[in-house]
């Protein structure tokens, strides 16, 4: 089932060596911005490290850049990054 426009699908996958892998796809705006928030606080209350997989992500508004850049400094690691949220995240650390 294709995903709306408006939405962000979180899905977890179990990594190597206590790794979570949570796959994002759609947009992180909005409400959603504080769902993942959610999402990613159940995974860093058990201790896993944890991997964000932004392959099929369309879009992330200024609050959902400033979450990423949160969990980046609290040890997550971001890959499959599209370009445009790169660019955007390393904007944000230069401000």
């Amino acid at each position: 089932m294709p995903i709306r426009h408006d939405m962000l699908r979180i899905a977890a996958a179990d990594g190597p060596r206590n790794r979570t892998i949570l796959i994002l796809e759609g947009r992180v705006i909005g409400p959603w911005v504080d769902e993942l928030r959610r999402a990613c606080q159940r995974v860093l209350v058990t201790g896993a490290e944890m991997t964000l997989d932004l392959h099929d992500v369309a879009f992330v508004e200024r609050d959902g850049l400033a979450l990423l850049q949160d969990l980046v400094e609290r040890g997550a690691s971001i890959v499959n990054c599209p370009a445009f949220v790169h660019e955007q995240l390393k904007a944000l650390s230069r401000s």
